[in-house]
């Protein structure tokens, strides 16, 4: 099936069939507009969901804003992510390089105005053959290449695609953040779980490996009950610092997200903490939405749309520029006879250049773009599929944890009853101590398995939200500098204030 254009192929101009002298009169007072117009390109989106018919998942509504707050109810986490987005010096350097991209769209603008406005002024005293000759001179240029082939309109459409597509890289790297956040503080929560487990199965074993013992010391039993329930106590204690490794590592990657070198945050964590717990039913919305909710999608668009207006600007070099200007001054030789009236200067001009030798190399700049921008094209399309799939495979790892947590959850109730009823028969000489030893060593690994699983729901689930793209909506409306810390607006407000006194 053939694709629609994304971009026209004919040249914007107002004055396309008059003879020269009238297309060029014509065009720098209405304007001419060369290179393609561009217009987002068509790309494959499925209707709905692989998984629409699960009744944990609708998608009847878009995805909330705020989903960290809805989806899991914590208040820590909720303080944490807030501290996150002011504090977190990857998401502070997005900020600063969306105020780059919009500083460059102010200069873009600005060179369709009077490219030259220049005060100028000079003092000269000269001898010669013992005579001193004085001179001086004050004036005003100005010189302005008229846009008449859109070259400074083009670059402006360019300017403005970039600087969207440096706040969608900047709604990338919220939407990042606060999937981090949620994820580390959701994986400190289930390894402190998964160490209150591991405590639990020490105690159950200290009591098998004491009953143990005390059939030894009885002589009911052989010293093998006693050295195999010492071995699996010891092996468990053992999964204790390798946890607590992890642990601190997890609380280390949360304090850098938060902007903060590594330290102890027990005091803000505890040493125990719940699992935050998943809602029954996720709003995910449409497929459809990625276009415009996921940051990577809307940056690789805009970067398009730049690359795009950079062909007009390619094709403007191969037509000649076009400028006017003048000067106004006063010239005289005693600064008291300035601008006195025979020191009046002033001069107006018209002049074009034309780099009519220059044709292969500047046709070949035209090629080069156009080049650069079907490969950004290809790289769209390929950025719109890979957000189908990341979408997709998120959707399904957390319909299918969910159901691993249910099977989970009674492999682990069978085993605490097994542990109980071996030992009771143990105690009374029904069952050898193997037995207890098979009961307690599955119900030591199906209780860490069940905690695993239970963060697993809720990872997947942040994981779910990260494929969608959703969290960045809360700085719509929001200005750049408006989402820099107070503290680094201060320091370069300082720093302006210091340019500018050393200017003066």
């Amino acid at each position: 099936m053939a694709r629609r254009r994304t971009v026209s192929s004919g040249h914007r101009c107002a004055a396309k069939r008059l003879p020269l002298a009238g297309f060029l009169l014509a065009s720098a007072l209405t304007g001419c507009m060369l290179g393609p117009d561009y217009q987002p390109p068509p790309v494959p989106v499925e209707d709905n969901w692989m998984y629409r018919g699960d009744p944990r998942i609708s998608s009847d509504e878009a995805v909330d804003p705020l989903w960290w707050e809805r989806a899991f109810a914590d208040p820590l986490l909720n303080e944490l992510v807030a501290v996150a987005l002011q504090e977190n010096l990857t998401l502070r350097s997005a900020a600063l390089r969306m105020l780059q991209s919009q500083q460059q769209l102010a200069i873009a603008v600005g060179q369709q105005f009077p490219q030259m406005q220049q005060l100028t002024g000079s003092a000269s005293r000269t001898k010669d053959s013992g005579i001193i000759f004085e001179d001086y001179r004050v004036g005003f240029n100005l010189s302005w290449e008229l846009d008449m082939w859109g070259r400074f309109r083009r670059q402006v459409e360019s300017a403005s695609a970039a600087l969207d597509a440096s706040v969608a890289g900047y709604d990338g790297v919220m939407v990042s953040t606060v999937a981090q956040v949620a994820q580390t503080y959701i994986l400190i929560r289930t390894t402190q779980a998964r160490l209150d487990v591991a405590r639990h199965n020490i105690a159950l074993q200290e009591q098998s490996y004491n009953i143990a013992r005390a059939k030894v010391e009885a002589g009911e039993v052989s010293e093998l009950d006693e050295d195999q329930a010492e071995t699996l106590l010891y092996n468990t204690k053992a999964t204790v610092p390798e946890l607590e490794v992890t642990l601190q590592q997890l609380k280390n990657a949360l304090a850098l997200l938060l902007g903060l070198p590594p330290h102890n945050l027990d005091r803000e964590l505890g040493t125990y903490g719940k699992i935050p717990v998943t809602p029954a039913t996720v709003a995910i919305g449409m497929p459809q939405d990625l276009l415009r909710q996921r940051p990577d999608v809307r940056a690789a668009e805009r970067q398009l749309a730049a690359q795009a207006a950079q062909i007009g600007v390619a094709r403007s070099d191969l037509y000649p520029a076009l400028s006017i200007g003048g000067a106004i001054g006063s010239h005289a030789m005693s600064a008291g006879d300035l601008f006195e009236g025979p020191s009046e200067t002033w001069n107006l001009f018209g002049a074009f250049e034309w780099n009519l030798f220059n044709y292969g190399r500047l046709r070949s700049n035209v090629r080069l773009q156009d080049a650069r921008f079907q490969q950004l094209l290809e790289d769209y399309r390929q950025t719109v599929l890979q957000a189908q799939g990341d979408a997709e495979n998120a959707i399904v790892a957390y319909l299918k944890s969910y159901q691993q947590l249910a099977l989970y959850r009674r492999a682990a109730e069978a085993s605490s009853r097994s542990v109980g009823i071996s030992n009771a028969q143990y105690t009374n000489g029904l069952v050898d101590f193997n037995t207890v030893i098979s009961t307690l060593n599955a119900d030591a690994q199906q209780q860490d398995l069940l905690t695993a699983a239970r963060g697993a729901v809720a990872v997947n689930l942040v994981q779910v939200y990260l494929a969608l793209g959703g969290g960045w909506q809360i700085r719509e409306g929001m200005a750049p500098a408006d989402l820099l810390p107070e503290g680094t607006r201060e320091e370069m407000q300082e720093r302006t204030k210091a340019w500018r006194g050393h200017l003066q």
